[in-house]
């Protein structure tokens, strides 16, 4: 199990204070509420894990459109806010195939001291404010776009066992690997070794399409991960373009 707070820590660091200090922009909504949970209905949910994949990469407007990041944050926060205790959420950056890159890490899990809503507002936070991040240099733009590579990292150090394992990618769905480069429509996502993601819940990708401007590229980019995902063993995809 991940140390519960460690995202905590991590978003102090992030800030150079003791908290979260800023705020993603005026605009950005407030998390969404959902229906009260009591304590006893909270721990009697099932424990799921949440993955949470920012894509920091150039043609993402998550990156430098304060109106679309609050809309993905709060997407994002109300599932987390609905998570029973014992859940787990991860939350990682991604773009270069590069670790040094990509070093940010929140890791949670739920309980009573650590609460759904609670995660879900710092969290929020995180994806709301990524545009401000990115122009404070805390988040660094990046030129390629490794979503199948830092599947693979997530499946392999995180996985699907022990609870249903959503994956969540705030993206805009455009691969662009010494894999595919579905910028190009000629290109398409190779297919999975086996079913890696065997075991896993769902796969979401939330803006795919985003920033094309294309209602067709978005169907094509929609159609080549809705095949992936079935091939590589995720029983249920969900591309999102807006909501």
């Amino acid at each position: 199990m991940m140390k519960i707070l460690l995202g905590v820590l991590t978003f102090a660091a992030l800030s150079g204070g003791g908290t979260l200090a800023w705020q993603a922009s005026r605009n950005t909504a407030p998390i969404v509420e959902s229906a009260y949970v009591s304590d006893t209905e909270q721990a009697q949910l099932a424990p799921r894990r949440l993955i949470i994949g920012l894509d920091i990469s150039k043609s993402n407007p998550l990156i430098d459109n304060p109106d679309f990041a609050a809309k993905v944050g709060a997407k994002i926060a109300d599932e987390v806010s609905k998570l029973g205790f014992a859940s787990e959420v991860h939350v990682r950056t991604f773009g270069s195939y590069d670790a040094g890159m990509n070093n940010f890490a929140f890791d949670a899990v739920l309980s009573v001291r650590n609460r759904p809503e609670n995660v879900a507002a710092e969290v929020e936070k995180l994806v709301a404010g990524t545009p401000m991040l990115v122009q404070r240099g805390r988040f660094h733009p990046q030129d390629y776009t490794n979503i199948l590579g830092f599947l693979d990292n997530m499946n392999e150090s995180v996985g699907c066992d022990a609870m249903p394992t959503t994956i969540v990618l705030a993206s805009d769905g455009i691969e662009d690997s010494e894999l595919a480069h579905l910028d190009n429509a000629e290109s398409h996502l190779p297919a999975p070794d086996g079913r890696p993601y065997r075991g896993c819940a769902e796969l979401e990708i939330l803006g795919i399409g985003q920033g094309t401007k294309s209602p067709t590229k978005t169907t094509r980019l929609r159609n080549e991960w809705s095949r992936w995902a079935q091939q590589a063993g995720f029983p249920r995809f969900i591309g999102l373009n807006d909501w």
